[in-house]
């Protein structure tokens, strides 16, 4: 009798000490209640007088509004527009800012010139989620009589 109870408390001992062994008090498991968010608010507003190199008189004026998820690298935007133009719309694109007089080519084309003009980009290189993110890009309307842009905005983080 004396064998099975000494046993019994030898097991008993032995359990428990093995469910103590499991508790990792330096290792939690469980997530941090607060997170880095991975989607910043890119804005701008556009207009003629943030035109460069040459500033226009264009009545014409705009929002932009962009969602960028850091971690995908995608782009997701609204820009609206109400007019009158100088004449018909030619052409609406993100551009990379990459000349000293705050110019640069079209980076990110867009599919229509009809407001609001929507969109969402394929994942995009690190090198530009980063230009964006430090403000070297802008938003930019075209027409016949102002082929380099009647109206634009400078992409800054809201």
């Amino acid at each position: 009798m004396k064998k099975n109870t000494l046993f019994s408390m030898v097991a008993f001992l032995a359990l428990g000490m093995s469910f103590m062994s499991c508790k990792d008090e330096e290792n939690p498991t469980t997530v941090p209640s607060t997170t880095t968010p991975t989607t910043t608010r890119l804005v701008a507003t556009l207009n003629g007088a943030s035109e460069k190199p040459t500033s226009t008189t264009s009545a014409a004026t705009g929002n932009f509004v962009g969602d960028l998820n850091t971690t995908t690298r995608v782009l997701s935007y609204t820009l609206t527009y109400t007019g009158p133009f100088s004449s018909s719309l030619t052409g609406g694109h993100l551009h990379r800012i990459t000349n000293a007089n705050g110019t640069g080519p079209i980076d990110v084309q867009f599919n229509s010139l009809t407001s609001p003009i929507t969109g969402t980009t394929a994942a995009l290189p690190q090198a530009k989620v980063d230009s964006m993110l430090n403000g070297f890009y802008y938003a930019n309307l075209h027409t016949t009589l102002y082929p380099a842009g009647e109206i634009r905005g400078d992409i800054k983080k809201q």
